[in-house]
């Protein structure tokens, strides 16, 4: 069980939320994991991304069981280096490490990878209800999306829902806004965004 120290940090009572939430409500949120300028540069560089032609359609399933699928899912994607040294792409990386340690040494979890890409879904793209840990692959323990849009209303949809034990939960967008939940527990659902893209950095802490 996660416990706060009485004379917590900022960032220490930010990753107690996410930890509280998952505890409780089997989904942590915080609207706070980074700042502003941190955030902004992200969704900078993954519209420099997109417009470069550097992002690829995501698929579904791992090594022979993988497949492009637009019936499931229809977002563009682009690996983020784990070693990258991209200033804004350092500071969320350095973050969710520090994040890492201190969820293993509050809750054993035994976590010691992780992996992320950023996420483009194009106005009316989705990606239907699923589970975020492949059947051939049990190494994601934890799901963990950072979301990067502006002034998002909505009306603009591109909800995020997640299906709980007898209570779907919904999530909107909202830059700066980090969601964390069990890869293998916790199945979800991107709903299509309508008049604008729908931006966000997804990933997986693993084991």
């Amino acid at each position: 069980m996660s416990t706060t120290p009485e004379f917590a940090t900022a960032e220490t009572v930010t990753f107690e939320t996410l930890i509280a939430g998952l505890i409780d409500r089997e989904v942590g949120t915080c609207a706070d994991f980074l700042d502003a300028t941190t955030w902004a540069g992200l969704r900078a560089n993954l519209l420099a991304y997109h417009a470069a032609g550097a992002m690829h359609p995501a698929g579904v399933g791992k090594h022979f069981d993988y497949v492009k699928n637009s019936e499931i899912r229809g977002d563009v994607i682009k690996w983020l280096d784990a070693a990258s040294a991209e200033p804004s792409e350092r500071t969320f990386l350095d973050r969710v490490q520090r994040f890492i340690q201190h969820l293993n040494a509050t809750c054993y979890t035994g976590i010691d990878d992780c992996e992320f890409h950023y996420a483009y879904y194009a106005e009316g793209s989705f990606y239907k209800r699923h589970l975020d840990r492949f059947k051939t692959d049990k190494g994601r323990q934890f799901s963990f999306v950072l979301y990067l849009n502006e002034d998002w209303q909505p009306e603009h949809n591109g909800r995020l829902s997640l299906y709980l034990e007898g209570e779907e939960l919904t999530i909107y967008p909202h830059a700066g806004h980090v969601v964390f939940f069990r890869s293998d527990r916790t199945e979800h659902e991107v709903h299509p965004a309508v008049d604008r893209p729908r931006l966000s950095i997804a990933g997986w802490l693993k084991r």
